[in-house]
């Protein structure tokens, strides 16, 4: 009788949010600097992952187009390993308490927070023809996306850090007037997260927005279009395979190499000493083929079949429902809105 006691009183795994917009490709950068992250944090916390398709409009989309992204993105982070078993996976858009808690916690965000966003300035100027109110008022759901969950951890980038403070404040506030509602989410700054620069312009971030179209490896590209871009990466005239500091263009081909043998930078060095840079580029685009393959093939099982897509994603948009209309009917009712039935 003790031991079971002792079973069933384990520490609850802390519950980690992660959520990302489904705009197109995904990256090589992405991939190996967050994705894979994403993947593997699933055996230590209860994760839940959304796709954050309300988020996307505050762009204009193509309707035809967007449908397509949404599906497609779904099916590649199956394909490069979220379990929807584990973890509910599902599309924001499907769970409508994230409207709803997003309306109710503009009401608890001030003004002045929203406008020293510097992500709205900047697609303020990005989008001069469409600065509209969502894009405004974007990090009060992005905080509703978080506290609905009660998210202990949240894995954020440099540029999503002044929206998860936000959202700490959001949460504080509301505690602070009502009693203790939302866990006050704290940062994860994964410990193995790969900064993939671009092929081209080594000192900037690996992007879809790179004007230059070999700085950037999808996850979804050809072999062959793999191949041509490491072979047109920039490297330098030393000619030796090391890494140091000044070596902007091999470092970046070491660290990709890196993260996808798992070989060290000093058994990297070893491999390809008295080699060229044309045989060191050729064995990182092979092994980048090589790791990406199983990504590639699951990912158009996936896509071909709409009935197994449509069962996941439709099971984790119940799954993650329960779970936040329990923290808004909580919100609701201590606000003092009447339940309903």
């Amino acid at each position: 009788m003790n031991t079971m006691h002792t079973e069933t009183t384990t520490e609850r795994k802390k519950v980690i949010f992660s959520a990302i917009q489904p705009s197109g490709s995904v990256t090589l950068g992405n991939y190996l600097g967050a994705l894979r992250n994403w993947v593997a944090l699933q055996d230590d916390y209860d994760c839940i992952f959304a796709l954050a398709d309300l988020h996307t409009i505050t762009v204009r989309q193509e309707p035809a187009k967007f449908r397509k992204n949404i599906l497609e993105a779904y099916a590649l982070l199956l394909a490069c390993g979220i379990d929807p078993e584990k973890s509910p996976f599902f599309m924001q858009s499907h769970v409508s308490a994230h409207a709803e808690l997003g309306w109710i916690l503009d009401c608890y965000t001030q003004f002045g927070e929203l406008s020293r966003m510097t992500q709205f300035k900047d697609k303020s100027q990005k989008h001069a023809d469409n600065v509209n109110a969502g894009l405004f008022t974007y990090p009060s759901l992005m905080a509703a996306d978080i506290l609905l969950y009660q998210a202990d951890l949240v894995p954020v980038g440099v540029d999503q850090k002044q929206h998860l403070e936000l959202s700490r404040n959001i949460a504080e506030r509301f505690n602070g007037i009502y009693s203790p509602t939302f866990t006050v989410p704290e940062g994860y700054i994964p410990k193995t997260g790969a900064k993939i620069m671009s092929l081209q312009d080594p000192t900037k971030k690996m992007s879809k927005s790179d004007e230059n179209v070999n700085g950037c490896v999808y996850v979804l590209d050809t072999p062959d279009v793999i191949m041509r871009k490491f072979r047109r990466a920039v490297t330098d005239s030393d000619a030796c395979i090391r890494y140091a500091e000044g070596k902007d263009g091999v470092n970046n081909l070491m660290g990709i190499y890196s993260c996808v043998t798992g070989k060290t930078y000093e058994e990297i060095e070893a491999e390809f000493e008295g080699k060229g840079y044309g045989d060191f580029k050729t064995a990182v685009g092979e092994a980048v083929i090589e790791h990406l393959k199983p990504i590639q093939e699951r990912f158009h099982q996936y896509m071909s079949d709409k009935e197994y897509l449509a069962k996941c994603y439709n099971e984790g948009a119940e799954k993650a429902e329960r779970i936040a209309r329990k923290t808004l009917s909580k919100v609701m009712r201590k606000i003092g809105f009447v339940p309903r039935g």
